[in-house]
């Protein structure tokens, strides 16, 4: 049997290590975060392939049923590295602010009536995935309307920004730096698939694009980034894409 005063010595003794340090506390995450509820929902369409047409069609006729909702960042559809494909962005203050949208939606007679019926048959599959622009990044616009997108979906080890969140940064600024490309922005996935990084870039055409891709290829900086950066990466898949005239970002 253990004798009361030392009883009573453990006890205190357990009550002080389990009382939380008055100096300052350790934080634990994965690296820099977003201080706003701020989030993007990007939306991608596989298209039947002889209802493309039709489809973009019913876009440009209906799709401010849509937009009347929400905000939309951006709409196009792909052109190299994907067939068939449309990619949708769209912006929202806060989870509850997306889910009062999706109720919206679901009674708006328009759109449920002369869209949705009618455009659901035209896809194959769709998939969406919720992102933030990483904390480093704030969403731009290209210097012009005209020109093409690119979207570079990057697939990174497990470990978050914590793990290849500056090699990262270093490898985009670098391709900044040349000045041939115009950053859009940087997402990193939240749901879907995990540890996934979309880089959106706009450049006045797919050859003006061709001819810095060479050109910073040569470059010392570029090259030393993107050699620091790889060792994070998985994979990774270029997709072209043109703007649609109901998108903001043309």
């Amino acid at each position: 049997m253990v004798p009361p005063v030392l009883l009573r010595r453990s006890l205190a003794a357990a009550a002080r290590l389990a009382l939380p340090p008055s100096g300052p506390q350790a934080c634990l995450a994965t690296g820099p975060r977003q201080n706003n509820g701020i989030f993007y929902e990007i939306r991608t369409y596989d298209i039947k392939p002889a209802k493309m047409k039709e489809f973009l069609e019913m876009v440009s006729k209906y799709f401010h049923f849509r937009t009347a909702h929400s905000e939309l960042v951006g709409f196009w559809y792909s052109e190299l590295g994907a067939m068939n494909k449309v990619f949708h962005i769209w912006k929202y203050d806060n989870f509850a602010h997306r889910t009062a949208v999706r109720q919206a939606l679901a009674n708006d007679q328009d759109w449920q009536g002369k869209f949705i019926s009618a455009a659901l048959p035209l896809m194959e599959k769709q998939h969406n995935e919720v992102a933030y622009l990483v904390p480093w990044c704030q969403l731009g616009k290209p210097p012009k309307e005209g020109g093409v997108y690119e979207w570079v979906t990057f697939e990174m080890k497990p470990g978050g920004p914590a793990l290849w969140g500056e090699a990262f940064r270093a490898a985009i600024h670098a391709h900044i730096n040349t000045g041939y490309t115009t950053l859009i922005g940087v997402f990193h996935t939240e749901y879907g698939l995990l540890n996934r990084v979309h880089v959106l870039w706009w450049n006045e055409s797919a050859d003006h694009r061709a001819a810095g891709r060479h050109s910073a290829h040569e470059d010392a900086r570029v090259v030393a980034a993107v050699r620091s950066s790889v060792r994070f990466l998985e994979s990774q898949q270029n997709v072209l894409l043109i703007p649609l005239p109901c998108s903001p970002l043309k």
